[in-house]
């Protein structure tokens, strides 16, 4: 059976464990990078989520795996709430599957 992480601070990730999540508290992004590469080992790791603190400062790592089919990486908003990343990921990753941004907004 598949599981879904998250890798964050404590305050973003401990609700998470209510919903049957695979958590992971993590001080900093060099200690998220460190979980990250032992969960991505694992086969029976479906989807991570790393709270977007986090998930920019280790994009290099994450690109890494954005061309294999498990586990999927996605950036997630932490407890100061939304900087755009994780938003921003799911844009880019929709173009290339898609071809065109079909997630657009009028700016107007």
């Amino acid at each position: 059976m598949y599981r879904i992480c998250i890798i964050g601070d404590r305050d973003s990730v401990i609700g998470f464990m209510a919903l049957g999540f695979s958590v992971y508290e993590a001080d900093d992004s060099s200690a998220a990078g460190e979980i990250l590469k032992t969960l991505a080992k694992d086969k029976e790791n479906a989807v991570i989520f790393i709270v977007e603190n986090y998930a920019v400062e280790l994009r290099e790592l994450i690109d890494k795996y954005k061309d294999l089919p498990l586990p999927a990486i996605v950036p997630v908003p932490g407890k100061d709430g939304s900087s755009g990343y994780g938003m921003e990921n799911i844009r880019r990753a929709t173009e290339r599957a898609v071809g065109a941004d079909i997630l657009f907004k009028d700016k107007n």
